[in-house]
């Protein structure tokens, strides 16, 4: 069992940086992968960014390649996801989430563990 709490979100004009942390509970965050997704009102839960166990693989998707950069801190139990050169459409709710042994690190339904979500909202 692993709890997750997102903070980091708020309100950043376009062009901006944020960054979210993810701290995990338990004492087994190295068994997880970790990942963080986002959804907008109404829409499906849409898959960002993911790392591996190790820390040694990272997955992005296409919309954040080159601005987001996932990663994480064993000693601290967190996961982070630094977001650069924000644009409106990367407003949303954005969740953490860890999963033993994801098959398919961009499939939600890999992942069984999920935080409330924090929300970003972007500035035009």
């Amino acid at each position: 069992q692993v709890q997750l709490v997102e903070s980091g979100g708020g309100l950043v004009q376009a062009g901006g940086s944020l960054r979210l942390s993810c701290a995990a509970s338990g004492r087994t965050f190295s068994s997880y992968a970790m990942a963080w997704f986002r959804q907008v009102l109404r829409k499906e839960r849409e898959f960002v960014a993911a790392i591996s166990r190790s820390g040694g693989s990272t997955v992005y998707a296409d919309s954040v390649k080159g601005r987001f950069t996932i990663s994480r801190d064993s000693a601290k139990n967190t996961v982070n996801l630094q977001m650069n050169s924000l644009n409106a459409e990367d407003t949303a709710v954005y969740y953490c989430a860890a999963s033993g042994t994801p098959r398919n690190y961009s499939r939600s339904s890999e992942y069984g563990y999920w935080g409330q979500g924090t929300q970003v909202t972007v500035s035009s």
